[in-house]
């Protein structure tokens, strides 16, 4: 998996952003059945020249087509939608359909894994105890979970799990949707002479996350990738830190309280 993706969340013509990014270097496209997208995704792969097999891509299903057999359908028609042989990546997107649903389209999910529709099973906006309902049931540890991260919501209890897990952390809204105005997030830009979405993918990246920054604007597109040439400094990384709010911080829907 990159380490750097491209999200495409309310982007209704992803068919250009998509294709920008792959020329701008990304190999790591993040959808979804929601996003509304995935053919758009699917078009723009198979126009750009880049081979499959170097791409990374994700899409999820959200809780309205949770169940076994619903998920098994999604997937051939997301499959139908991409016009992929397979997908990278496949996540529960969000854990409101209950223990029951949950489960049974974590295991329609395994079993499209090993029919060979899917390489990866993970989850999304699972809290802990959504991650210990896959353990105690004896099934797969989830590859991925993606959450909501940024310095203003580290969700660390979260994290924490994850890691002793080995389960793969991936961050969205990594630019807080724009709201990069606080001083420390300033301050570190000016001294680096980089734009503030740039430090917070830095601070994503330097933490082990996996940050899917999106955006519709090819120099912004462009930019977000260009982050591997600064680092921030042990100093810089827990100024950052220290701006975490808990669930306060949140931006999105970050469903992870869902029971």
């Amino acid at each position: 998996m990159p380490l750097l993706g491209f999200g495409v969340y309310q982007n209704y013509d992803a068919r250009p952003s998509v294709l920008e990014a792959l020329k701008a270097g990304y190999r790591h496209i993040d959808s979804a059945q929601a996003y509304k997208n995935e053919g758009a995704v699917g078009e723009a792969v198979k126009v750009s020249g880049v081979p499959r097999e170097e791409l990374f891509i994700t899409t999820k299903c959200v809780s309205k087509t949770h169940g076994y057999d619903s998920t098994l359908k999604g997937v051939d028609e997301s499959l139908e939608r991409f016009g992929f042989e397979y997908i990278d990546l496949f996540l529960i997107h969000d854990p409101f359909s209950g223990t029951e649903r949950r489960l049974a389209t974590y295991k329609a999910l395994l079993d499209a894994q090993a029919a060979g529709k899917i390489r990866s099973v993970g989850v999304s906006n699972y809290a802990v105890k959504h991650l210990d309902e896959i353990k105690n049931a004896g099934l797969q540890i989830p590859a991925v979970n993606q959450i909501e991260l940024h310095p203003f919501c580290q969700q660390r209890p979260i994290v924490e799990y994850c890691r002793a897990h080995s389960i793969v952390i991936q961050a969205y809204c990594p630019l807080v949707r724009g709201r990069m105005d606080h001083p420390v997030i300033q301050a570190i830009t000016n001294k680096y002479g980089r734009d503030p979405a740039q430090v917070l993918i830095r601070w994503s990246l330097q933490k082990g996350f996996v940050p899917l920054p999106k955006s519709a604007t090819p120099t912004r597109i462009r930019s977000n990738a260009n982050v591997y040439d600064f680092e921030l400094t042990p100093e810089e990384m827990g100024q950052l830190d220290s701006l975490d709010l808990g669930k306060e911080g949140a931006i999105s829907w970050n469903p992870v309280d869902a029971p």
